[in-house]
């Protein structure tokens, strides 16, 4: 069992994070006899989900469909599959910014390359 300022300290987040997630659903703590937030190992393990999720760019309705999923379905072939869904729509996301990023790069290392034209230097910022 994990209290609230113990997760959030494994996971180098705030404790108002911890609490906002459990707002939104994503996490269910249980209540110790003094009615303090007990986190168990379910809601460590769906709270490293988040942050991984949230890590990797998922929008947290994303990532709350994608962890509830495992308590509709057991087996986690359900989970899975929205997982696959989701990461592959991230995947051409990413692909497409890195070509944007590229392209920006490469016009920005062309116009270094004619302004060292025009003041007679010869530098690389190609790296």
């Amino acid at each position: 069992m994990y209290t609230i300022s113990q997760l959030a300290k494994e996971f180098d987040i705030s404790t108002r994070t911890v609490r906002y997630y459990e707002e939104l659903g994503l996490l269910e703590p249980s209540r110790s006899d003094g009615n303090r937030r007990v986190f168990s190992k379910r809601e460590y393990a769906r709270l490293k989900l988040i942050t991984r999720g949230k890590r990797y760019g998922f929008q947290l309705d994303e990532i709350k469909e994608m962890v509830t999923l495992f308590d509709k379905d057991r087996t986690g072939a359900k989970q899975l599959q929205k997982t696959i869904e989701y990461g592959t729509k991230k995947v051409a996301e990413v692909e497409e910014r890195i070509q944007e990023l590229t392209e920006l790069k490469n016009e920005m290392n062309e116009l270094l390359t004619d302004f060292q034209k025009r003041v007679g230097g010869n530098h690389d910022y190609d790296a």
